[in-house]
């Protein structure tokens, strides 16, 4: 799998599309900026777009954090969309308790959604569950006492063992990973960060143990990127192994867009 960057809402969605018909899930990132209501646009269809977020949003002052806000829901929706072959507004989005998003009705496609500074991170999946999480990479993290919060004692010891140099980055890595299966198993920062772990980078990434030893097994598959040369992106995904599988040939198509009508890419 790898993260698909999405420069606005008017390039295609073939790719997206293509993405989770073939692999049954995409990572999709964007620039905040990319995805902000330009100025000319008419409020109705934003606030028809936006649905139920849209009272939230228009109580926010202006500021980054809005920004964020509005330009995340509608990558999110337009997103969804694209796959599903309908409408922003005809998708409700909604929160489950914790903050976890998902479709209002829609049980054929599970969604995820995080943000940091100028970037945005959405997951796509049509098999089990997926949450997503997103850092910058240089995030100060080591020393500052976030390790004995974050870590079990096997990723403690790992961590010693990587060079000084890449040693934040990589706890950095390994927060993002906690919080997209966090997000994905719907507890957030509710899970005890301590009492799970990932190996080091460059193995096969699996839910650990304090100790070490494995906690999950294959239905479970995690993956983390540095998109944009600044950023760490994680996503956790689970695939609990029955419905529907990635096909290929002429039994493709299993969602109602295969790939976006305007994309010239067969």
């Amino acid at each position: 799998m790898r993260s698909v960057r999405q420069r606005g809402p008017g390039e295609s969605w073939g790719a997206v599309c293509r993405a989770v018909v073939e692999q049954g899930t995409c990572v999709v990132h964007a620039l905040v900026d990319d995805w902000l209501p330009s100025e000319g646009r008419d409020p109705r269809a934003l606030a028809a777009d936006l649905g139920a977020d849209h009272e939230r949003y228009a109580r926010m002052p202006a500021s980054r954090n809005r920004d964020r806000f509005v330009a995340s829901r509608l990558l999110l929706k337009s997103a969804a969309s694209a796959v599903l072959g309908a409408l922003p507004r005809e998708l409700e989005l909604a929160y489950k308790p914790g903050g976890r998003p998902y479709l209002r009705g829609i049980d054929q496609l599970d969604v995820g959604l995080s943000h940091t500074d100028g970037l945005l991170v959405v997951g796509l999946t049509r098999f089990g569950r997926i949450g997503v999480d997103t850092e910058p990479a240089d995030r100060r993290m080591l020393e500052l006492g976030t390790e004995l919060k974050a870590c079990t004692p096997f990723e403690l010891e790992a961590l010693e063992r990587v060079p000084a140099e890449r040693r934040n980055r990589e706890l950095v890595r390994l927060w993002t990973l906690k919080e997209a299966y966090s997000k994905a198993i719907g507890q957030g920062l509710r899970f005890r960060f301590t009492e799970f772990g990932f190996g080091p980078q460059g193995e096969r990434l699996s839910v650990l143990r304090p100790d070490g030893t494995p906690g999950t097994g294959r239905e479970w598959s995690f993956h983390s990127w540095l998109v944009e040369d600044a950023y760490t992106v994680s996503a956790a995904v689970h695939d609990p192994g029955f419905g529907d599988r990635p096909q290929s040939g002429a039994d493709l198509p299993l969602l109602p867009v295969l790939v976006d009508p305007r994309s010239s890419v067969s």
